[in-house]
């Protein structure tokens, strides 16, 4: 069968996001972002016995950074097209790199649904302006199960490294646990885009 491309585009309002954190303060960001997420968008994580928000307003480069990693994460579950409902929000992340590109990282559940829908080269672009932050996210499908939705007969395609690639990462096939947990390589993840 031949390799099919996948896209998944979304569009957050910042303002949503400040929102949200000041009414439900960690509770939220915890809920929906990763600690390296955090980290990323925030700086270092807080100092022993405070928390990511603080009950203070999230200054507004660190929303709009929340709201583009929000809406990877949405443009990712366009890609990944589960059948039913969606895998946790910290199954998805955004990993930046030194450099200051971003990777996607999948674990668990939305591992699962990458490998059954034989999905591989994943990558993401990212960008946020005037309140709105926005994610594309690009993956090949290949094998049986990629114009269907349906597991591939002969499990996970094999993938070949290019060797001009900037970078590459993995897809954690574990269990829910954190994302980057070790698992089997299932697809390459490539940087595309820039971190704004």
């Amino acid at each position: 069968m031949t390799p099919s491309l996948r896209t998944g585009v979304d569009l957050v309002r910042v303002a949503d996001v400040v929102e949200s954190a000041g009414r439900f303060g960690d509770r939220y960001l915890t809920r929906i972002f990763t600690d390296h997420e955090l980290a990323s968008c925030f700086g270092d994580p807080p100092p022993a016995g405070q928390t990511w928000s603080s009950g203070a307003p999230l200054p507004w480069p660190v929303a709009e950074s929340l709201a583009a990693r929000f809406a990877a994460k949405e443009a990712t579950l366009k890609v990944l097209r589960p059948p039913g409902c969606r895998p946790p929000w910290r199954t998805i992340e955004v990993r930046r790199a030194p450099g200051g590109g971003c990777d996607l990282a999948l674990s668990g559940e939305a591992a699962r649904l990458a490998a059954t829908s034989g999905l591989c080269d994943l990558a993401v672009s990212l960008s946020h302006e005037a309140g709105l932050a926005c994610a594309v996210v690009v993956a090949i499908a290949q094998g049986d199960g990629a114009a269907s939705g349906e597991a591939p007969a002969a499990g996970p395609p094999a993938t070949a490294e290019a060797p001009d690639a900037p970078e590459w990462s993995h897809l954690d096939a574990g269990s829910e646990g954190e994302p980057g947990e070790p698992g089997p390589r299932l697809a390459p993840v490539r940087w595309w885009g820039q971190h704004r």
